[in-house]
């Protein structure tokens, strides 16, 4: 599943190409694209008809669109394969497209120049989809109320964080993943940090001390950082960004995926553990096992 880099990457096309437009009519292709819109397609294209969308937000992996003027928000699920597509109104459909959203106008500010587009939800294993919420007092939709701030979030509290990791009864990679902890960190990004910190991924939070889950920390930012610079990491065809291109983060990845292979620091090879239906890459000299207390 796309992870913030790749997230932030399609929020930033949105900023271009969406914000300041006026939505004309919404035609919802596939039900299921609207599931979590408790009125339907048809009420979600009625609601949105008229607004005005404002810049795009993004809180770890979660996406939306606020619409101008209103509390209320279209938060955006990408899920497995889902993605937000600025496309010019003539270009072909495409095989799984499921919702079009037209606008009235050109745009204003950055998105100035953006007449004859249009934004497209295409979703080829519908998990995904798109739906209109509230927004609480911060701005947020209403059902991502509960979702921690990022680590690339300027108010990101550090100290609460490394507090919270103390607490806890489980171990790096779980705290990690937790959503209610820090967002937007999945599985890849989570393996080449604690590459890079040398700590597995089975390290219990409890003896983790402040400056090394702050190491952690900086090392979790510092590889979304260079992911966001190359647009993020792409696998296959489905993670795009708005203009349907891939990022490339995947060829300077250093663990993740890199079974058998040397490892780069010390030449080990990188081995690959199932871990929570997932997988953990790891190199099993510069990230030791912790020790079972006898």
């Amino acid at each position: 599943m796309p992870e913030l880099p790749e997230v932030e990457v399609v929020r930033r096309g949105l900023e271009r190409w969406v914000a300041g437009r006026t939505v004309e009519a919404v035609e919802v292709l596939h039900p299921r694209a609207v599931r979590r819109h408790p009125g339907g397609g048809a009420d979600f294209a009625a609601r949105l008809r008229g607004e005005t969308i404002g810049v795009a937000q993004r809180r770890g992996k979660y996406l939306w669109l606020p619409l101008e003027g209103r509390d209320l928000s279209v938060l955006g699920h990408l899920g497995m394969s889902g993605q937000l597509l600025v496309q010019p109104q003539d270009a072909p459909d495409e095989k799984h497209l499921r919702i079009r959203v037209r606008f009235t106008d050109s745009g204003s500010g950055s998105a100035a120049g953006a007449a004859g587009t249009e934004l497209r939800f295409v979703d080829q294993r519908t998990f995904g989809g798109l739906s209109l919420h509230e927004n609480t007092a911060d701005g947020l939709p209403d059902v991502i109320a509960h979702i921690a701030r990022d680590p690339l979030d300027p108010l990101f509290d550090e100290v609460s964080y490394h507090l919270a990791l103390r607490a806890r009864r489980t171990t790096v990679k779980r705290a990690l993943l937790d959503q209610s902890l820090i967002s937007g960190v999945g599985n890849i990004y989570a393996d080449e940090a604690l590459w890079r910190a040398r700590l597995h991924y089975e390290r219990p939070t409890a003896n983790l001390t402040r400056p090394r889950s702050a190491e952690l920390l900086g090392h979790v930012r510092d590889v979304m950082n260079a992911a966001l610079a190359v647009g993020g990491t792409s696998f296959d065809s489905l993670y795009v960004n708005v203009n349907g291109e891939s990022g490339y983060f995947d060829r300077s990845l250093d663990a993740y995926g890199r079974e058998d292979e040397p490892c780069r620091r010390c030449g080990t090879p990188i081995r690959r553990r199932p871990w929570m239906n997932r997988s953990s890459y790891f190199c099993p000299r510069c990230q030791r096992p912790p020790r079972v207390a006898s």
